[in-house]
């Protein structure tokens, strides 16, 4: 997966085209994302103990990774992903571009 949680991405397609956001939460699995304030639907929901009022509520719903690409830090453009062993032997994502270490948060 090139995409991990706390990565800030931007959308390639569909109704939130352009639009860049952070990563929530990943559904490996899936290969699904969520991402914070991008695809928001509107969900319908009863009164209960954690929401007394009930009502309309509109939250993020999951993306498919092929439509999301990470931002570099250092460029600021939509990165190419390219993996690199560190001195300890771990290995680090790199942006294509301006070869500077990509990080989570």
């Amino acid at each position: 997966m090139h995409i991990r949680k706390g990565d800030k991405v931007r959308v390639l397609s569909g109704e939130d085209k352009g639009k860049e956001g952070k990563v929530l939460k990943v559904f490996a699995g899936k290969k699904r994302a969520i991402v914070e304030g991008l695809n928001l639907i509107k969900r319908h929901t009863r009164p209960s103990s954690r929401n007394q009022q009930g009502g309309i509520i509109e939250k993020e719903a999951a993306i498919h990774i092929s439509n999301l690409s990470v931002v570099c830090p250092g460029c600021g453009e939509t990165a190419g992903v390219k993996r690199i062993r560190d001195e300890e032997g771990r290995l680090q994502r790199h942006c294509r571009a301006c070869n500077e270490t990509i990080s989570t948060g």
